[in-house]
């Protein structure tokens, strides 16, 4: 210690600062720079697990998948313990590309209690099915069908059934979706009152 301490005062004798050679300080344990002592430490950032990682593009952001359902669509299952139950997707992810389907594949979760004194209690969840276990469903004919697109005559692009040729994706359609969903709102929101 005492030679670095004789090294430093020589080099201010040939008046040198510790920090002018080529930018860089000669001795950073002797010299703390005002800057880094005002600087923040690095954050700890927590790695995803393995099966937490998603796929991403060159740019960081999250690969999306194409998917041939969409929120409100009537679809039967094809595989797995619910084969054969027929569902209203709720939730769409695209990510991974999986959906919820409501009152299928529901899962027991246990809740902890949130205030002291109150009890936890045990909840049903849905839980998320791949996208290629679900098949898209005629409520009118009762069948489950692939899905196509095509073109109509004003150029509008739309989803149709293969199997019946039944356009999904028309205007009326999505407004009778949506004041069904409204109405299911409102009764849970007067029922909870």
């Amino acid at each position: 210690m005492a030679a670095i301490a004789a090294l430093g005062s020589s080099m201010a004798s040939l008046s040198l600062a510790p920090s002018s050679f080529f930018g860089e300080g000669l001795f950073p344990a002797l010299s703390p720079s005002p800057a880094n002592s005002a600087e923040k430490p690095w954050p700890t950032v927590m790695k995803l697990k393995r099966w937490e990682r998603k796929e991403c593009k060159p740019n960081s952001l999250p690969l999306l998948h194409k998917m041939h359902v969409k929120v409100g669509d009537t679809v039967k299952i094809i595989a797995g313990h619910e084969k054969g139950k027929l569902g209203e997707i709720t939730r769409v992810f695209r990510h991974n590309s999986k959906v919820i389907v409501k009152e299928i594949n529901l899962k027991t979760k246990h809740m902890k209690s949130k205030e002291q004194g109150e009890p936890g209690q045990i909840v049903k969840i849905e839980a998320p099915i791949h996208s290629s276990n679900v098949m898209l469903y005629s409520k009118e004919q009762n069948v489950a069908s692939r899905v196509g697109h095509k073109f109509l005559e004003d150029g509008t692009k739309v989803r149709y059934l293969i199997k019946t040729g039944e356009i999904i994706d028309s205007a009326e359609n999505w407004k009778e979706a949506v004041k069904e969903r409204n109405k299911v709102q409102e009764k849970t929101a007067l029922s909870k009152t």
